[in-house]
């Protein structure tokens, strides 16, 4: 992890939630309960300290399902040992997200 990474209790959250399947925005979101005021400037934290890759949703696929195209983000080497670190600090941080929460079809 970059030694200038602040891993908060809320990235944390949103890093256990990658990993639970939980790919786009407002998946992470429902999945959370944190506000999209938190979750998105995370997500672009961690996408460019390389704990995190994004690939946009093809067009066809997001107009087909009449929404606007979704930004699906996947772990990496660099963001999966952030989130053993982030285990090892926050006890309970496994427990955080909606009991019952399934990440949506991609």
């Amino acid at each position: 992890m970059p030694s200038s990474f602040r891993l908060t209790y809320p990235t944390a959250i949103v890093l256990h939630a990658v990993t639970r399947g939980f790919r786009h925005g407002f998946d992470i979101i429902d999945a959370s309960g944190l506000k999209s005021g938190t979750v998105y400037p995370i997500l672009r934290r961690l996408e460019e300290a390389g704990m995190l890759r994004a690939r946009w949703e093809s067009i066809g696929d997001a107009r087909d399902a009449q929404r606007p195209p979704r930004r699906y983000y996947q772990m990496t080497g660099a963001g999966a040992q952030a989130l053993r670190e982030a285990t090892e600090r926050y006890p309970g941080l496994t427990r955080t997200l909606a009991p019952g929460a399934a990440p949506a079809a991609t």
